[in-house]
């Protein structure tokens, strides 16, 4: 066996160990100071289970961006491909502009279940428009294009003629998991495991793809239904984690990228690595916003972007990064 095959192998376990201290340092930082007895409560309560919706946000986006890749043989798209942010997000503006005032006899919180919506919503309209047009993986990508176009139009005439709530919905489109609580990750961990899993189990399909769509026909991969299987999974998901984080950018795209960098393009093995680095990812992306506040704590999409774009920048910089 190749040295280089052999460490192959190590990756994972490593990751492993750079999450569970990502996850101690999150439980441990915060303005309340370090772990003791008297401030337990204020880490089971508050800071476990931000912890534990970054990680699960973090690895849900990395594992939906990598799929995404996968199933349109391009390394440059992430989980909104389809239109799913854009989706969330006029669910989102229509229930501040319309219902977040007189919510409070609602039997469930109408903002993550239109977010949710919104974004299955608007990948279905996608994928419908694009197999009205043959199904391709270009169709489907220009009829997202569209999608999202336009549901960011209708929010924006929202937002236009709702002056008032604009630093609501521009509070959630940052993203945030300072408000986590153990009902967020209650809510959202069913979808991610099911969409997890069956993206999982399509890792050796992707691989088989990335030969293109008539090879791998030929080699007897169904591939309209893999593509359709695959997008549902991520999608679900993607619209899932998104209703309760609001939109938290780079991490779908970049940390695949990351993955690919040091562990080869295989989705056998990118899919499960991107899982691990992509919570990591996000627990330590949230500590900065915790500890440099300024009038209140600095939005997690916001840090991201600050510290995805030149790890995004330095990673396309090498060649052993495009799948």
């Amino acid at each position: 066996m190749s040295t280089h095959r052999l460490s192959r192998k190590w990756w994972l376990p490593a990751s492993l160990v750079v999450l569970v201290a990502a996850v101690a340092l999150g439980a441990m930082i915060g303005p309340a100071g370090g772990i003791s007895s008297a401030n337990w409560r204020i880490v089971w309560n508050i800071r476990l289970p931000r912890v534990a919706l970054a990680g699960v946000v973090g690895a849900m986006l990395s594992l939906a961006g990598a799929s995404y890749q996968g199933v349109f043989r391009n390394p440059l798209v992430d989980p909104y491909l389809l239109g799913a942010a854009a989706g969330a997000g006029l669910g989102a503006s229509l229930v501040f502009v319309y219902a977040r005032s007189g919510t409070s006899g609602w039997p469930v919180d109408p903002l993550p279940l239109a977010a949710f919506l919104g974004a299955l919503a608007a990948v279905f309209v996608t994928y419908t428009v694009g197999a009205s047009f043959g199904g391709s993986s270009l169709s489907l990508v220009l009829a997202g294009v569209a999608v999202a176009a336009l549901a960011t139009a209708v929010q924006q005439f929202l937002l236009l003629r709702h002056s008032d709530v604009i630093k609501e919905v521009y509070s959630w489109i940052s993203g945030r998991v300072n408000t986590a609580t153990w009902s967020d990750v209650r809510l959202v961990l069913p979808y991610v495991v099911i969409s997890g899993a069956v993206l999982l189990v399509h890792r050796r399909h992707l691989d088989v793809l990335r030969v293109g769509d008539e090879e791998a026909s030929t080699l007897g991969s169904e591939v309209r239904r893999i593509r359709l299987v695959v997008v549902i999974a991520a999608t679900l998901g993607t619209a899932a984690v998104v209703s309760v984080s609001g939109l938290i950018g780079f991490v779908g795209i970049m940390v695949p990228h990351l993955v690919r960098l040091v562990a080869g393009s295989s989705y056998r093995l990118v899919l499960p690595l991107s899982i691990v680095v992509g919570a990591a990812f996000l627990i330590l992306a949230d500590i900065p916003g915790r500890v440099l506040q300024h009038g209140g704590e600095t939005p997690i999409g916001v840090v991201t972007a600050l510290v995805g774009a030149p790890m995004f920048i330095f990673v396309l910089r090498s060649r052993r990064a495009v799948a």
